[in-house]
């Protein structure tokens, strides 16, 4: 990694996990493979920052621990990337195992429980769900109709005033990076 640390991807560890190789990983993944609109990529990074608004929005009494945990949904994938649903259930169960032990070691290392409650891993998926609709929506050429096929339909007043943000990915990093620091301060 980046900060000199060396992550055994079958047997990951809290000490080689650092949150800085995580925002920056995170920030040059591209969700839908790069095939969106803009000048840049919709990073991960980005979708996870979006995540933990919208797990906030649907659970405001959520506490801090779990909108970090929101947050870190996707932080495997600065190691293993982002691949497509299909792709992922092509793979087989083998993909499913690495993020899991992957997830366990980076929620140990954030003072989170190794497994997320199960309700909570639902409110983190449905949060998921409504900014996979807004992102297929707004810069993945879906219409309306086909996200709500296969996303569901939201509700709007959750997603009101929410905008996606294709930038460079420093600054994708920076906003991950702060957002994490203000939810560790909050557990």
């Amino acid at each position: 990694m980046l900060s000199g640390r060396r992550l055994d991807l079958l047997d990951p560890t809290p000490v080689d996990i650092e949150i800085e190789d995580i925002a920056h990983g995170l920030s040059f993944v591209a969700r839908w493979n790069g095939q969106t609109l803009g000048d840049f990529a919709y990073s991960v990074a980005e979708h996870s920052l979006l995540v933990e608004i919208l797990y906030a929005r649907l659970n405001p009494r959520a506490p801090a621990r779990w909108r970090l945990a929101a947050l870190l949904h996707d932080a495997p994938e600065y190691v293993i990337g982002d691949m497509i649903s299909p792709v992922k259930n092509s793979v087989g169960p083998g993909y499913g195992e690495l993020d899991l032990r992957l997830a366990a070691a980076i929620h140990i290392r954030f003072g989170l429980p190794a497994a997320v409650p199960v309700t909570v891993k639902r409110q983190i998926k449905k949060a998921d769900k409504i900014s996979a609709w807004m992102e297929a929506t707004r810069i993945a050429g879906f219409s309306e109709a086909e996200a709500n096929r296969f996303f569901g339909q939201p509700d709007p007043a959750v997603i009101e005033g929410l905008e996606l943000r294709l930038r460079p990915p420093i600054e994708a990093r920076n906003d991950y990076l702060a957002r994490h620091a203000e939810l560790l301060t909050a557990l």
